[in-house]
């Protein structure tokens, strides 16, 4: 899959992502939030969708940016390539919250064997 958007925006973004990245050991290329298959009616009057119930099949990736939900159309031959970056960034997130609430329970642990 090869996405690669331009302009002063996209560049800016793509700064960020790369100072993080040298500061962090954030594998690089993982997405939030959740894949998801829904169907729409395309509004053309002679498609098979209008008298279809279900309508077009449409993949979306829902996910959280600057504060907003956000969704996006998935093209089908991307959506295994999205799945599976999809999945691997919910398992980084949890291994990365698993990091932080074992730091603040060792911590806690410290403090009581110390006596404080």
């Amino acid at each position: 899959m090869e996405i690669a958007p331009q302009g002063p925006r996209a560049a800016r973004l793509r700064q960020r992502k790369f100072e993080l990245l040298r500061r962090f050991p954030i594998p690089p290329d993982l997405l939030p939030g959740s894949l998801s298959l829904t169907h729409r009616r395309c509004g053309q009057p002679t498609c098979h969708c209008a008298t279809d119930k279900k309508g077009h099949p449409v993949w979306s990736l829902t996910f959280m940016a600057e504060g907003k939900k956000r969704v996006e159309r998935i093209p089908n031959e991307w959506v295994e390539e999205v799945q599976r970056l999809v999945d691997a960034g919910r398992e980084f997130k949890q291994a990365v919250a698993e990091v932080f609430a074992a730091n603040a329970q060792l911590l806690a642990l410290g403090r009581r064997q110390q006596g404080l």
